[in-house]
């Protein structure tokens, strides 16, 4: 039987384990790419690792998330991460030159390689032929240490697409379908592999939309194969050299097979509050569009942003509609620049932003208050956006051009036009001045440190039991930006006191006051959640506060990957729920216990908890590899590197 490419790329990998699905397994990390909302905390725990220098073979810095300089604290934070890139041999994105998904398709992402960045979308890199995987920012930097970067073998899903996109129909609306189809859950462990005859219709920028998002199903990442198409990106962007082919072979076995017709999807969107409520944009024609904002990692290529100034020219901006543009990397507004596209754009009367994150994140261009805004980005979480009652849409380019000019919900395809046709440019404008290499005498930097800087939060050994109150229970589908919002909060990463009084803000913002008096009584916090507990981004910031406001523990109904790994790692222990009547029964403030839990972790017994406040006792589990285990029971890994030091 023949191999899928998940396969043969993991086993060239592989450093530690077997490939089989299920079983933890070791890879070697390539490349690494960091953010400065993840990467700020990711250096100071690479400085911690007494490492001189990064052992992968290109990692790189980007500064994308928060360009807004409100205050000292993000400017503070960008010199640091300047000077410690340079300091360890990283390769510098500064702020302005573009996100850091769509910068590294372009100029770095190889085929064949694996790629570890400190942010879930980084499967964006599966458009290329990458192994590429989101994760916690002490994973990251324990990669760039030259440690391996250790996940549960997937099982790996194979997507068939056949056919071919109609007018006004594009890559967003077969990721949206995809969720459709496989929702936000249920996914942990996957990786969605891509074959098929609709593959070589699909551009590079296209394939990476679809893996970019495959993110929000929860999967492990996506990937495409490198062939023709890819070859022809890569020489577009002078690295042609850097092509292989890569692809599965003809009688690959895969643990399930769908097949996706192209030519029969339609527009689609993803409505309030979660990327998984999809729904026919002729199904919602006809609201009242008061914000259109394209750009973001997803869909801010030189390709959606010309089909956007192409169905836009000539006319006007809706006087209802506040429309937004923000470029993926310099690359691709140099390119509109060059060609007319930005000035038609500009005419028509769009707000031009940074070529950065922004408002995909929640720091800038917050909608009003109860506002419809259709986004071309990824999520559309509950207060994301900045403001809490607006209801966000996810959509395609060419769904959010139509809402531009009409100021209203609409299907493109009804909007009395030619769909623009876009070829892929022979030759893209290569300007790498922006992306600073590192030196070659790194000693005689100095690392700059500003006053809301701290040192990641040390962790005590595990507690052989915990005895405390659930200070939250929360529902099902709870991302990290319910645990800890982005946006304007986020200048705190490096100042985790500070962070930490906006955990749970959005969800319950008496949380920080609760799990404060349990703390200063010499208690645990203890959380309890439902499905799908830590959806969303990797900000691993969701386990470094609650693990400095006391947290032992999580009791979740599930929990999704980098959360849980996360959680691990800074010595927190996921406990999941055998019943669903014991989740039902447990309620905010009851006093819990699990008693002898490093003791029954250590021999493998069963956990029990025990709710002193109603008088139930039930089991949950703690599903850990070894290695895991040895993990949490030292407090995290950064106390269990310091001991293996004490000791040597």
């Amino acid at each position: 039987m023949g191999k899928t490419l998940t396969q043969k790329m993991l086993e060239r990998h592989l450093v530690a384990g077997i490939y089989e699905p299920g079983s933890e397994i070791g890879v070697r990390i390539d490349q690494t790419l960091t953010q400065d909302a993840t990467g700020t905390m990711a250096f100071l725990q690479f400085e911690a690792m007494g490492v001189d220098r990064v052992r992968t073979d290109r990692s790189v810095s980007y500064i994308d998330h928060n360009t807004v300089q409100i205050g000292f604290e993000n400017a503070d934070d960008h010199r640091y991460l300047q000077n410690v890139a340079a300091r360890y041999g990283v390769y510098l994105s500064r702020a302005g030159n573009g996100i850091c998904h769509q910068v590294h398709l372009e100029r770095f992402g190889r085929p064949g390689t694996t790629l570890l960045g400190s942010d879930s979308h980084t499967p964006t890199g599966g458009g290329v032929g990458q192994i590429a995987i989101g994760a916690g920012g002490l994973d990251v930097a324990l990669a760039m240490a030259g440690q391996p970067f250790y996940l549960t073998c997937p099982r790996v899903i194979g997507i068939t697409l056949t056919g071919k996109l109609r007018p006004w129909v594009s890559a967003k609306d077969i990721i949206l379908k995809i969720l459709e189809l496989f929702g936000t859950k249920g996914n942990v462990g996957c990786v969605f592999e891509y074959g098929g005859p609709g593959v070589p219709m699909l551009s590079v920028p296209e394939r990476a939309t679809i893996a970019n998002m495959g993110a929000e199903c929860g999967v492990t990442t996506s990937i495409f194969p490198s062939d023709e198409e890819t070859k022809r990106f890569l020489r577009a962007q002078r690295r042609e050299g850097e092509w292989e082919e890569h692809a599965a072979d003809p009688d690959a076995l895969y643990d399930k097979v769908i097949t996706i017709d192209l030519s029969k999807l339609v527009p689609l969107a993803a409505t309030p509050h979660s990327p998984g409520n999809i729904r026919a944009v002729n199904d919602l024609e006809g609201m009242e569009v008061h914000q259109v904002c394209v750009g973001s990692c997803t869909n801010s290529s030189y390709r959606d942003l010309m089909v956007v100034a192409e169905t836009l020219k000539g006319k006007k901006v809706h006087p209802g509609v506040s429309f937004i543009l923000a470029p993926g990397s310099r690359q691709v507004v140099a390119m509109l620049a060059r060609n007319g596209a930005l000035a038609d754009l500009i005419e028509t009367g769009v707000r031009l932003e940074e070529n950065a994150c922004g408002f995909c994140i929640g720091n800038s261009q917050s909608p009003q208050s109860g506002a419809v805004s259709l986004r071309t980005s990824n999520r559309n979480f509950l207060g994301r956006s900045g403001t809490k009652d607006a209801n966000v849409y996810l959509v395609s380019p060419e769904t959010a051009a139509a809402a531009v000019i009409t100021g209203r919900i609409t299907d493109p395809r009804e909007i009395g036009i030619p769909c623009p046709e876009i070829a892929m440019p022979n030759s893209f404008l290569i300007d790498d001045s922006m992306i600073i290499p590192p030196p070659d005498d790194p000693e005689r930097i100095e690392i700059y440190r500003g006053p809301n800087m701290g040192e990641p939060p040390a962790s005590e050994p595990f507690p052989g039991t915990i005895s405390g109150v659930v200070t939250i229970k929360v529902g099902d589908n709870i991302t990290t930006d319910h645990i800890l919002p982005a946006g304007a909060r986020m200048k705190y990463r490096s100042n985790i006191p500070a962070y930490s009084r906006y955990l749970f803000e959005v969800v319950d913002p008496d949380f920080y006051a609760r799990a404060r008096e349990v703390k200063d009584a010499g208690r645990h916090n203890i959380i309890v959640g439902g499905l799908s507990y830590g959806q969303g981004s990797s900000r691993e910031h969701a386990a470094i506060c609650p693990l400095y406001m006391g947290v032992k523990a999580v009791i979740a109904r599930s929990f999704e990957r980098i959360h849980a790994a996360n959680l691990i790692n800074f010595g927190i222990a996921p406990l999941t729920f055998k019943n669903e009547e014991d989740y039902e029964a447990v309620q905010q403030g009851d006093s819990l216990k699990i008693p002898d839990i490093r003791g029954r972790i250590e021999t493998g017994r069963p956990l029990v908890v025990r709710n002193t406040t109603r008088g139930a006792e039930y089991e949950v589990a703690c599903d850990l590899s070894e290695r895991a285990g040895k993990i949490l029971l030292a407090g995290g890994m950064l106390s269990l590197i310091r001991n293996a030091g004490k000791q040597e």
